[in-house]
Formats: C-alpha cells, sequence, structure tokens
C-alpha cells in the first residue's frame, strides 16, 4: 500500500511540473487574456486583453508588447521595466493566459481543412493529424506560411522525406496566424489500349511502366511498344515523344498506349 501512496504521488508531482514546463512554452497571441499580478502590490493586479498588434497596457509602465513571448518572458519583461523605471526595487510578476485565441489555418489537401486553436505548442505534424490527415490527392510536400515583422514568408517542406530520414528539424512548432497549405499531388494522364484509362496521381519517381501497371495493364489489342508521351516542354510547347519502360513519367505527362498491329 506504501509503494503504491509513493507512485501515486510522484505520478502527481511529475503531472504538475509537465502542466507548469508546458504552460511555459505557450506563446501569447492578439485576443488572448491575461491575468496579471506582482507579489506584494495588489494595485497592480490586472486582466487584460491582448490587442491585435500584440500589445498590452500596464500600470505605471504602459504600453507592453508580449505578442509572440512566452509566458516566462513576458513575465520578465515587464518585471524589468517596473525596476527599471524605478517602481519598484524587486518585481516578480505573475501571468496566467485564461483564453488563448491563438489559432493555425491548414488548408488543401487535408481531411478536416479549416482554423485551429493553437492551445499549446503544437509542431507542423501535430497539426496535420489534427486536421484528420492528408486526403489521398495530397502532395508529399506542404508550404508553411508565416509572418513575421509585417512580412510574409513560405517554406516548402518535404513530408515524406523528413519522415523517411527521421530528420524532425523541419517540423517546426507553429505561432499564431501560421498558415499550412498541402498541395494537390501532381497527377499524369494515359489513354489509349489500358483497362483503366484515365487520371492518375503520380507517385514519386515512378517510371512508364508503373504508369502502365496503375492504369490496369494493357488490353487485349494494345502493345507495350512504341508507347509515346506527350510532355510540355521548356518553352512552353506540347511536345510528342517516345518512351522507354524505365523512362520517368513527369507531371501532366499524357501517356498514349497504342493498338498492336497483330
Amino acid at each position: 500500500m506504501m509503494k503504491q501512496i509513493v507512485r501515486w504521488t510522484f505520478a502527481l508531482i511529475m503531472a504538475c511540473l509537465f502542466t507548469h514546463a508546458f504552460a511555459n512554452d505557450l506563446l501569447i497571441g492578439p485576443g488572448d487574456t491575461l491575468k496579471i499580478s506582482v507579489y506584494g502590490n495588489n494595485d497592480l493586479s490586472l486582466e487584460t486583453r491582448v490587442t491585435e498588434s500584440g500589445n498590452i497596457t500596464f500600470p505605471l509602465i504602459g504600453e507592453v508588447k508580449v505578442g509572440g513571448e512566452s509566458v516566462q518572458s513576458a513575465e520578465k519583461k515587464i518585471g524589468a521595466l517596473l525596476e527599471s523605471g524605478g517602481f519598484l526595487k524587486s518585481a516578480h510578476v505573475n501571468i496566467i493566459v485564461s483564453d488563448f485565441q491563438n489559432q493555425v489555418s491548414v488548408l488543401g489537401q487535408v481531411n478536416k481543412p479549416g482554423r485551429y486553436a493553437l492551445d499549446g505548442q503544437r509542431s507542423i505534424i501535430d497539426m496535420l493529424a489534427l486536421a484528420g490527415g492528408l486526403s489521398v490527392d495530397a502532395a508529399d510536400t506542404i508550404n508553411l506560411i508565416r509572418k513575421k515583422d509585417g512580412k510574409s514568408s513560405r517554406e516548402v517542406i518535404d513530408l515524406i522525406e523528413m519522415i523517411h530520414s527521421g530528420d524532425l528539424s523541419k517540423n517546426y512548432y507553429l505561432t499564431n496566424n501560421d498558415v499550412i497549405f498541402v498541395e494537390r499531388a501532381p497527377h499524369f494522364f494515359i489513354y489509349g489500349e489500358l483497362e483503366h484509362p484515365g487520371v492518375y496521381k503520380l507517385e514519386r519517381s515512378m517510371t512508364v511502366i508503373q504508369a502502365l501497371s496503375v492504369g490496369g495493364g494493357l488490353t487485349t489489342r494494345g502493345t507495350d511498344r512504341g508507347i509515346r508521351i506527350k510532355r510540355r516542354a521548356a518553352n512552353g510547347e506540347m511536345v510528342m515523344m517516345d518512351v522507354k519502360h524505365d523512362d520517368p513519367v513527369l507531371a501532366d505527362d499524357v501517356i498514349y498506349i497504342q493498338e498492336s498491329l497483330f
């Protein structure tokens, strides 16, 4: 019985420590409601909402930018301003975020596109999971669009490469108003003497013979000799070319399977 109590006590302590550490990782954003107190100075207690520009107005020190700061860094920032302004000799500031408003948009080829609350420290993969994962038409890459200091930036991230390599350095933690856009996968077209001619998703490093397999294989009248592809050249013009089984298929290729003469 004593061992069980010790284990429960240890688990409770670890849960409290984890919760505290997790709260310190949260980033303050526009619309968040903050409850701020200063130890030993009840007249400086304040409940306020962060403006769209990421600022709050605090007694004695005026406007303070807290947007993009962690709770811990915002506490230190306000405390330092109170001390440097000569208002307090030692300021111990405590901030509780009672209402987080941070949101991230997940758009494009996911099963549940929309805006999601950023209720904690979440990575790209975390947010894609919340959005129901990638749809069947999703590309291997995603676009991460974010704004900093009034400027927008876009980074293309190869999910498949990241997972296969195990290098999660680009599985970034997200901040308020980040946008994840999953593009539609490239496609190719195949027609002629195929069992199932049509439009298909272009898999990575797909070859002509693999494309034939995706199309259900040849009909009894089809031939795998003289396969031709209509492809857009560098100058934008469409050209027709003969290809071999092991040649790569490119996005928007149109593959034509001819009828056997015999």
